[in-house]
């Protein structure tokens, strides 16, 4: 039976799917719960699109039941248009079997593009086209609010330092939204100027650099791919005459917050881990993380750590 899906997000409308039913290739039980999925981007900043094709959420329980969602999608989803908090509902008020379940797959089809400088190019997915996340509870008679962080800036990948050849290998989140919170402050003009060049104050069109976000205080931070790599990196944005920058669902804990203007290849030409040496501001950029909350790490200071 096909049914309509809900489609919100917090910052704005961002695209329409409608699910085609969920089927248990298991038993059911008499013990439900209800379960919430959105899908969420932490941000890129050398693309203007990354298009995906959502097709199916699976969900695995533990007790060997499978679930499968179809999804009949009018276009591609812009993942680029889910960032800085903004949310699409794949799952609303959805019922399923209660318990411990192993895993929650996103199966992509094929019609994957990235737009930059104008040019769209394909992007070549593995031949197991689904991405699996962590696992979850899903409460007896509860209720569980969970987000799949699509983590764009770490899933593209250029292997062959070709311009006209993009990979897309899926880095993905599975978050408990009772459990996260933000951290969104500036930087200030000066940093900018000093650390990337004066010809980026004050244009929306340049690239001001990145924030790093480490798990843990006093970490020393390091690139993408490295032994010590972000939880993620998210790009500073030139908005209102402010240089903004804004990582959500970010789960509760401590953490050290940087700032670079360096690139961060994600890949060598060899398709290994590219070890970039970044230059980092740090200053006073230890920070807890509470759920619900919004922390703030301004980047004022123009000397690097």
């Amino acid at each position: 039976m096909k049914r309509s899906i809900r489609i919100f997000t917090i910052s704005a409308l961002a695209a329409g799917i409608a699910a085609c039913g969920g089927s248990g290739d298991g038993s059911s039980t008499a013990s439900t719960g209800t379960v919430n999925v959105g899908l969420t981007d932490a941000p890129v900043d050398n693309a203007q699109e990354v298009n995906i094709e959502v097709e199916a959420l699976v969900l695995q329980h533990s007790n060997g039941d499978r679930e499968r969602f179809n999804f009949d999608m009018a276009e591609p989803v812009n993942l680029l248009t889910l960032t800085g908090g903004t949310v699409m509902s794949l799952l609303v008020d959805e019922e399923v079997t209660a318990g411990d379940y192993s895993w929650m797959r996103l199966e992509l089809g094929d019609g994957n593009t990235i737009v930059i400088d104008g040019g769209v190019f394909d992007l070549t997915t593995p031949s197991a086209r689904g991405v699996q996340t962590s696992g979850f509870i899903v409460p007896a008679g509860g209720e569980i609010n969970l987000t799949i962080d699509f983590d764009v800036r770490k899933s593209i990948v250029n292997p062959q330092n070709d311009p006209d050849v993009y990979r897309l290998k899926p880095v993905i989140r599975l978050v408990d939204n009772s459990e996260v919170g933000t951290i969104a402050a500036t930087v200030g003009g000066e940093v900018i100027a000093n650390q990337c060049s004066e010809e980026n104050t004050g244009s929306t069109d340049t690239f001001n650099g990145s924030v790093y976000i480490h798990e843990g205080f006093d970490v020393i931070p390091d690139d993408i791919g490295s032994d010590q790599g972000p939880l993620v990196a998210v790009p500073v944005n030139y908005e209102n005459d402010q240089y903004v920058y804004t990582a959500a669902f970010i789960p509760e804990g401590e953490y050290t917050v940087s700032y670079t203007c360096d690139n961060d290849e994600i890949e060598t030409a060899e398709g290994e881990p590219s070890d970039e040496e970044l230059t980092f501001i740090t200053g006073d950029s230890q920070v807890e993380v509470v759920s619900g909350k919004t922390s703030t790490v301004d980047f004022e200071a123009t000397t690097p750590e």
